[in-house]
């Protein structure tokens, strides 16, 4: 797993992991669902990167609930192949924050995936609130 700015000065985190044979069907294809597994993994290790967690954005007495997902499939992986998740914010405003993403197979460059997951930040009873201050991401 690495991490990486762009020329845009785009803070991106990029994950890598086995595809895992319980995500594939009875092609050994990996099952669309599973993308949007593989979409937390990599939002996961972005806020790891950024020096944040879930569990800690919980502890300070917040939520990050999914609003919306988007996907589009252009390709596929299959078992045996390492996902490589490109995972940057494409926009943070004082509620909202999504993040976008792109799968290609570790051995090649071509996009197979891409998409987005909007969220909203919610105190612990499910309110809608500002963001906190030490949880503004890049």
């Amino acid at each position: 797993m690495t991490t990486k700015t762009d020329d845009t000065d785009r803070y991106e985190a990029v994950a890598e992991f086995p595809v895992r044979y319980a995500e594939t069907d009875a092609m050994a294809v990996v099952h669309h669902a599973s993308y949007i597994v593989y979409f937390e993994e990599a939002r996961c290790h972005y806020m790891r990167a950024q020096g944040s967690e879930y569990a800690l954005i919980e502890a300070d007495g917040y939520r990050l609930p999914v609003t919306d997902v988007q996907v589009r499939y252009v390709g596929s992986l299959v078992y045996g192949d390492r996902v490589r998740v490109r995972t940057w914010i494409a926009e943070n405003k004082s509620r909202k924050l999504t993040f976008q993403y792109e799968i290609t197979n570790e051995k090649s460059d071509r996009v197979l995936v891409t998409g987005s997951t909007q969220h909203i930040w919610t105190d612990l009873e499910g309110r809608v609130t500002r963001a906190p201050e030490q949880w503004k991401l890049k």
